[in-house]
């Protein structure tokens, strides 16, 4: 896990990039990379690339990046780990490649001598990477089918600038610190900035699943090679596993998961909570061989003796598997203190992470470089409420959402009342205007705000041309291309693509990598995926995740399995100033609080944001 960036002037008229730009981005990303640092150069200076690396992978200099392939003047900077790099390596060596290190990224280089472009239907793993081919004058990128690993970048039509963080291109100084206003909107509306959007009008993510090429013309359109959506949607075709199989295949395809998030050169540790996720990898872990398991806990004084204390029964697991076991208590002066660096850590605006930001301090306290994390799970198998609630809200709402202006209508009706003057979510305003598509009721179940909410907490101008050019549901229809058949596929198609990738993936990188960690996900991988869904949906009849809980050959603890679903929590609540004051009582009001607070404290850290303070 590392922090990349570069910079190519590819304008005959723009002057060279400018090293002390390229060394100041680099730097900025430090905590992603303290164990080592270079740059590289190309002859005539119109190519730069940089990287800070957290050694995990190949421990020795001979890993070291950018790293360059003199056989087709082929460099790379790169950010991740290919867990299937020995298997590459094997076959690249049989057809007469010679390599000088043990590392994954010289892999890359010669995957891509070999197969340019087409290279990508071979990895396993996740990764943000550009490669400087020389011979054709062209730099290529790619992102991970999932998103685990970000990588923005800003073209201003003579230089092309690229960073694994968003502060990071701004650190450089030569990309405009403008706001954007739909990214402003998007963090609003959903809690998380929309990729390809940032809250800078001048970068943009590239997306997950997407190649780019910059040539001496400028960027190429980003072109996808991945799509979840047509992954679930080709497994339709094909004849589903008999349900006396199901269990066999989940267990097989979870494992070939586990062991191969587990290669590395120093010891992988977990993160470990009461859930069946992270309590069901942690059982794989053993299963895969290893003997020797870190795991890390959060504890709050606030949750002590309630259903939300996670700690008691991570414990049990942790004696279940035999695990070295730290529970690591959080309080509200250590919360206090952390809020700064939390904010100027966060790359984009966010109503999550807090948990990770912690839980990864832990297990860097701990002595650890690599953890696991049971990140995914819901989104794979089922064990959100959206799973029931939308397919349910459809089928009810299909009829009364198409007649012409009842949504409307309903959602003026309702808001006259004023909803919150009687206890109940403004959302009910728009049940019958977005409860009839499968695009409309995820959003409407996913948003933080409402779009007719947004003139009372943002300049009218900005919500104005924010909306012009952002269309919640569109957004959410994107990403629904293929549209799978079934129900269940389409809500973790919406869960995966959206919700997991724009704001879980994107706060657990920035979250960890303030502290030196790289959180590995053994259920957010793609090949896996590719198992999961040519397996089918599970039987609805059934517990959720329940394969997954049953997965480990010594069984999970009952206080696992029989425990209702509390979601990672912490208490925010109660120790953000004005929460408790402002009367919310519920975790869709505690996340409205803090999307406003977040807006605030970045606007002190002089953020664009400013202009939503």
């Amino acid at each position: 896990m590392c922090g990349i960036n570069g910079l190519f002037a590819y304008n005959s008229a723009s002057s060279a990039p400018d090293e002390r730009e390229l060394l100041t981005t680099r730097d900025h990303m430090i905590a992603r990379g303290p164990d080592g640092y270079g740059a590289w150069w190309s002859s005539d200076r119109r190519v730069a690339l940089a990287h800070r690396r957290l050694s995990i992978i190949d421990l020795s200099e001979r890993g070291s990046q950018p790293m360059r392939l003199d056989e087709g003047d082929l460099t790379i900077t790169f950010n991740g780990e290919i867990y299937n790099h020995a298997e590459i390596r094997r076959e690249l060596e049989a057809q007469g490649r010679v390599f000088r290190s043990q590392s994954d990224t010289e892999v890359l280089l010669h995957l891509y001598a070999e197969k340019g472009e087409r290279m990508l239907s071979d990895l396993r793993g996740m990764f943000a990477f550009a490669i400087w081919d020389g011979r054709r004058r062209q730099l290529f990128m790619a992102r991970d089918p999932y998103g685990i690993k970000p990588l923005y970048y800003a073209d201003d039509g003579k230089a092309f600038r690229f960073a694994s963080q968003v502060k990071a291109l701004l650190a450089g100084g030569g990309v405009s610190r403008e706001a954007d206003a739909a990214g402003i909107v998007g963090f609003h509306l959903f809690g998380s900035v929309p990729e390809p959007l940032t809250v800078h009008r001048h970068i943009r993510a590239l997306p997950a699943g997407h190649t780019m090429i910059i040539g001496n013309d400028g960027g190429q359109a980003p072109r996808q090679y991945h799509s979840i959506a047509a992954v679930y949607a080709e497994a339709e075709q094909a004849r589903p596993i008999l349900a006396g199989d199901r269990q066999a295949a989940m267990r097989e395809a979870l494992l070939d998961s586990v062991r191969h998030h587990l290669v590395s050169d120093v010891p992988v540790g977990a993160f470990l909570s009461a859930g069946i996720d992270s309590g069901a990898l942690v059982g794989l872990m053993r299963d895969a061989g290893q003997n020797e398991i870190e795991t890390v806990t959060l504890s709050f004084k606030e949750f002590e003796g309630s259903a939300d204390d996670e700690a008691p029964i991570a414990a049990e697991v942790a004696r279940t598997y035999g695990t070295r076991h730290t529970t690591r208590v959080v309080t509200k002066a250590e919360f206090l203190c952390e809020l700064p660096l939390i904010l100027a850590a966060m790359d984009q605006p966010s109503i999550d992470g807090i948990n990770t930001w912690f839980v990864a301090k832990a297990a860097r306290e701990r002595g650890l470089k690599v953890a696991v994390s049971g990140l995914g799970g819901d989104e794979l198998l089922g064990g959100y409420p959206a799973f029931q609630d939308i397919p349910r809200w459809v089928r009810w709402l299909k009829i009364p959402a198409a007649a012409p202006g009842l949504g409307a209508l309903v959602r003026h009706a309702v808001m006259a009342v004023g909803p919150h003057r009687v206890g109940l979510s403004p959302k009910l305003a728009g049940l019958v205007q977005y409860g009839g598509s499968y695009a409309g009721a995820w959003f409407l179940r996913r948003a933080l705000f409402m779009p007719w909410e947004l003139d009372d907490i943002l300049p009218r101008d900005i919500v104005a041309e924010g909306l012009a050019r952002l269309d919640p549901v569109r957004v959410v229809e994107h990403v629904l291309s293929p549209a799978p058949r079934y129900g269940f596929n389409r809500v973790a198609t919406m869960e995966a693509a959206l919700y997991m990738r724009n704001q879980l993936l994107r706060d657990t990188d920035w979250a960890s990598m303030a502290h030196s960690l790289e959180v590995r996900t053994p259920l957010v991988d793609a090949e896996l995926l590719r198992r999961v869904a040519a397996i089918g949906p599970p039987d609805a009849a059934l517990p959720a995740k329940g394969e997954l809980a049953a997965a480990p050959l010594l069984p999970l603890p009952t206080a696992v399995t029989q425990r209702k679903k509390t979601g990672f929590a912490v208490p925010i609540a109660p120790w953000l100033p004005g929460a408790q004051a402002a009367g919310t009582v519920s975790t869709y009001g505690y996340s409205r609080d803090w999307a406003q607070h977040v807006s605030a404290e970045q606007a002190k850290l002089a953020v664009p944001l400013a202009l939503v303070a």
